[in-house]
């Protein structure tokens, strides 16, 4: 059974690219983005197995999936079954300010002064790039939600090199 990601549509992201290091800053986002990650992370652990697939996965959760579905039919869909995306109630319609690292804060003028000062962003550093998400770049995101903490850079910048 095929289980589909909570995304039906495009997603805008506005990403802030910092001009020194080739690196995604932040992005701004906007509700249906936040609701999508809200979403991801209601989708029980044995269904992010059949969306991300075998060979994307690191360690041994693809052998316990596996291996417990294989038991019963009746396990399997069970298993599969528990599935409901929901639209999110308690996301405002706003925009917000989506870190490389997927954390997400209510964009304000405040909070981008004080990311400007962290990252010693000067001006004419940024440049500013709008991609749309759909059904891949979810997919992508959400792999790399799981391998790393750029996961912006790493999906919408894939020409760095992750520094190990």
């Amino acid at each position: 059974m095929e289980t589909a990601l909570p995304i039906s549509s495009k997603v805008s992201l506005k990403l802030f690219i910092h001009k020194s290091t080739n690196r995604v800053l932040f992005a701004e986002a906007g509700k249906d983005f936040v609701d999508f990650f809200i979403n991801i992370l209601r989708i029980p652990v044995g269904n992010l197995i059949t969306i991300l697939k075998p060979d994307i996965m690191l360690g041994s959760l693809v052998k316990i999936h596996d291996s417990i579905i294989n038991l019963s039919p009746s396990i399997r869909s069970l298993m599969h079954s528990g599935l409901h995306c929901h639209p999110s109630n308690g996301v405002k319609e706003a925009p917000y300010l989506v870190m490389d690292d997927l954390e997400v804060k209510p964009l304000s003028t405040v909070s981008l002064l004080t990311l400007f000062n962290e990252f010693h962003v000067k001006d004419g550093d940024l440049e500013e790039k709008v991609v749309e998400m759909g059904r891949d770049e979810g997919l992508k995101l959400l792999k790399a939600s799981l391998l790393s903490k750029d996961v912006l850079t790493q999906v919408f910048q894939p020409t760095v090199k992750e520094e190990v």
